[in-house]
């Protein structure tokens, strides 16, 4: 299980960079001090950064096999996951408003949310597959199917 877990949370992650280089391509960063509703630099980066963290946890786990690093891990994930679910509602919101705009890679003024040009093919198995390894740790961790 705990393997699964450590192949599924590195796709997850894949997935995630493939987004977050979608972002920043967009020009994310330069639209954060923008008004509205979006995507900014922190929340996005927390995620990030806190799931590498959770990551490294857990191949430490696998490695050691530590069930306090596989709690602190499952813990860390658990935060990935809500903010992963704030950034879907962002995206979702501002989605159901209307499309993403495709002019120009640095976007104007008042133009679409970088977050707006995320394929819905990636955000969709990005999502599934990080709630996925979210069952597959506590699985591990709760030493279900060993």
């Amino acid at each position: 299980m705990k393997w699964a877990a450590l192949i599924l949370w590195v796709i997850t992650a894949l997935g995630g960079f493939g987004l977050l280089g979608i972002w920043l391509q967009r020009g994310g960063m330069a639209q954060s001090s923008q008004p509205g509703r979006r995507i900014r630099p922190p929340l996005i980066f927390g995620h990030m950064l806190l799931a590498a963290t959770g990551l490294v946890l857990w191949i430490i786990y696998v490695a050691a096999d530590s069930k306090g690093i596989a709690w602190a891990a499952f813990v860390l994930l658990l935060i990935v996951a809500t903010l992963g679910f704030a950034m879907f509602a962002l995206w979702l919101q501002r989605r159901g408003a209307g499309g993403a705009s495709t002019t120009a890679l640095a976007p104007a003024e008042g133009e679409e949310p970088a977050e707006q040009h995320f394929p819905v093919a990636i955000v969709g198995a990005h999502g599934l597959l990080a709630a996925t390894t979210l069952v597959l740790v506590l699985l591990a961790v709760l030493d279900v199917g060993s």
